[in-house]
């Protein structure tokens, strides 16, 4: 990468506690899946694996809390944020700035209601940043990786109260650390724990 470019973005670059990309199993996958990838195969590539191989805990009611990006990867399991964070872990230690980006969603299309954060990523390629979400798709849901237009999982829809958060994040939200951090059960943080808005 040009160094003026990683200057502008180093903190998109770098590790945190829970995006680690230099743990040794996130800088593995990126040593063995992504040599010799040029960029946007990269991130294709990281995309639909952590879309498709790690699965959502709600999708396949887990009950097993993934925290980190390198939690989400030796498990291949995780709710949306260790979801991003495994994204941004992956892309960082390539070498590709990546953010993360939050949605606030209904989270039950039922009676149960109430809205929860959802996480995605966003990607710096060809001089733009470009969103994705690599939740994992499932019956009416259909995320895709795209450079020309999103396909995320979820519209949002405002009259709903649904808000797409605008801003690029270095670093997982507190509100999502602290959800993380104070929950051992995945399906009781995500019937009963999730934030619910980045206020």
């Amino acid at each position: 990468m040009d160094l003026l470019l990683r200057d502008r973005f180093e903190e998109y670059l770098l590790p945190s506690e829970l995006v680690d990309r230099d743990q040794t199993e996130v800088a593995a996958f990126v040593d063995t899946e992504l040599r010799g990838c040029d960029p946007i195969t990269a991130a294709r590539r990281t995309f639909h694996f952590v879309r498709d191989e790690v699965r959502h805990s709600w999708d396949v009611q887990g009950h097993r809390v993934t925290r980190s990006a390198s939690e989400a990867l030796r498990f291949r399991e995780g709710v949306c944020y260790a979801k991003s964070h495994l994204v941004a872990a992956i892309l960082r230690r390539y070498g590709l700035p990546t953010a993360l980006c939050y949605q606030r969603l209904t989270l039950f299309d039922d009676e149960r209601g109430g809205f929860a954060l959802h996480a995605l990523n966003a990607v710096f390629i060809d001089n733009a940043w470009h969103r994705v979400d690599a939740r994992g798709n499932r019956p009416g849901v259909t995320a895709e990786f795209s450079l020309e237009e999103e396909r995320l999982a979820f519209p949002v829809r405002s009259h709903l109260g649904e808000v797409d958060y605008p801003g690029l994040f270095a670093h997982p939200h507190p509100s999502i650390v602290r959800t993380l951090k104070a929950h051992d059960d995945a399906l009781e943080m995500y019937r009963h724990g999730l934030p619910t808005s980045l206020d």
